[in-house]
């Protein structure tokens, strides 16, 4: 009987080939690589030029999302409203995929949407898998009992030619979350409130699992929302043991596994869990009730305060000083008072058919406010059609917002969706970093209710007196 270990622990040593050294990373194994638009262009190309083939296509999946237009795209020629850069690496990601034989959920496909949002929904994602991707917010896998993270395009090239990844194993810290949350509050405001308690570098070195009564009540949505700003604190990765919530919502997708290869599979994932008596290098705990829906009011996710709680002084931090100039806010003062121009309801954080329910929710029957504009991008075009079964895209038009195709949009603006210079947008994506959804775009981080309560009243506003008011 050995030591217990951590649910990473497990995954980690099933997928070690070659092990660590003092002079040398591991060689990990990689599962399942997603790929997409923006950041496979060199690593293709390094295939190309050295005569190599992909090593595992069959464990590789592709999507275009970042650079696609989120107006309805019929012709190679609506692909230039994204600009002709995005209009050329769609183009170069077609060829890409089709010289080199990767399954990609292009324009053609019912499937194609958020990299984060369809690797789930396709059933690709799987407890005990590694998974990489070009991109940082890969932890959003971690939902599933996956150890997941972004790479960079050098390494995408690795994983294509090899399967494998040069890896030094990460720390562990465990996130302990108790009670349960308030109405109007949810997975969005736990995880900026981690991210303000710990710090943007409180997890660098380490890969955080998630734990206790208030993530076990989450549905898997909200799962992959907490998961996908873990990168947002500086980990590595962020992860949860999978459950009867997991199963559930993994059984009879694409990919999932079916007959008794399924039954195999379930057993084998109800291991995947950290073992009673199994440390970790560093732990936090935070109560979900006393959480209020939270805001950010800086240039990082770390800034961040209750809906309604005046943003501190900072004790006369230059950068902090900084950072409330450039987005035009006062120490003292709560961003209740702060008028908004635009209201983004998208991106592989908050883009999922509950998050458009609950934003539609708050939405049912009211009006944007005047000057105010309002995109609602769902984050797969399979989302898309289950929201417009139910009706959510009429709650949102006939409030005066726009419902666009899936994509990434407004969250990096690399499609031609900004926020323009000078304009304050609340957003339910996952960076406020300067000029991240535009050239001098000011950025306020919330949840989908916060983001709808704001267009609704034209200034940054807290979302829990529409939920107690009968429509």
């Amino acid at each position: 009987m050995g030591a217990p270990r951590t649910l990473f622990e497990k995954i980690w040593t099933e997928h070690v080939v070659v092990a660590e050294t003092a002079d040398t990373p591991a060689v990990l194994y990689v599962d399942l690589h997603l790929i997409h638009e923006v950041t496979t262009p060199q690593a293709f190309t390094l295939l190309r030029d050295k005569g190599l083939l992909v090593r595992r296509p069959d464990l590789t999946l592709a999507t275009m999302d970042h650079s696609t237009p989120t107006t309805p795209v019929s012709t190679l020629k609506d692909l230039l409203v994204a600009g002709e850069g995005a209009a050329a690496q769609i183009r170069q990601m077609e060829a890409n995929c089709a010289e080199f034989g990767v399954e990609l959920h292009g324009f053609d496909s019912a499937h194609r949407g958020i990299v984060h949002v369809i690797g789930p929904e396709l059933g690709a994602t799987q407890p005990g898998k590694t998974i990489v991707c070009g991109d940082s917010h890969t932890s959003t896998h971690g939902a599933f009992g996956a150890f997941a993270f972004g790479i960079g395009t050098t390494e995408v090239g690795h994983v294509l030619a090899t399967q494998c990844l040069l890896q030094r194993k990460p720390k562990t810290l465990g996130i302990d979350v108790s009670g349960s949350f308030a109405p109007g509050v949810g997975a969005k405001d736990l995880i900026l409130a981690i991210i303000g308690q710990i710090g943007v570098d409180g997890g660098t070195g380490h890969v955080i699992e998630y734990h206790g009564e208030a993530i076990s009540a989450m549905g898997m949505d909200e799962r992959m929302t907490v998961c996908n700003m873990s990168i947002e604190a500086g980990a590595r990765a962020g992860m949860m043991a999978p459950d009867e919530k997991t199963f559930e919502y993994l059984q009879g997708r694409l990919h999932s596994p079916t007959g008794g290869e399924w039954d195999s599979a379930v057993s084998r994932w109800r291991s995947l869990t950290s073992d009673a008596g199994a440390s970790f290098d560093r732990s936090v705990s935070i109560s979900a009730n006393s959480l209020e829906p939270m805001v950010t009011f800086g240039t990082n996710p770390g800034m961040v305060v209750g809906v309604n709680e005046p943003v501190p002084d900072g004790g006369g931090d230059a950068s902090f000083r900084k950072a409330l100039e450039y987005m035009q806010v006062e120490s003292g003062k709560p961003l209740t008072d702060t008028a908004v121009d635009v209201v983004f309801i998208g991106s592989c954080t908050n883009s999922r058919l509950s998050d458009l329910q609950q934003a539609a929710d708050v939405m049912q029957g009211r009006k944007v406010a005047d000057g105010v504009r309002m995109l609602v991008v769902p984050g797969s075009q399979q989302i898309k059609k289950a929201a417009e079964e139910i009706g959510l895209n009429k709650v949102f038009r006939d409030a005066g917002a726009e419902w666009r195709e899936s994509g990434c949009s407004m969250c990096l603006g690399m499609n031609g969706d900004t926020v323009g210079k000078g304009q304050l947008s609340v957003s339910t994506s996952n960076r406020n970093f300067v000029g991240r959804q535009g050239i001098g775009a000011r950025t306020v981080l919330a949840s989908p209710m916060t983001a709808a309560a704001s267009a609704i009243e034209g200034r940054v506003a807290d979302p829990r007196p529409y939920l107690q008011q009968v429509n």
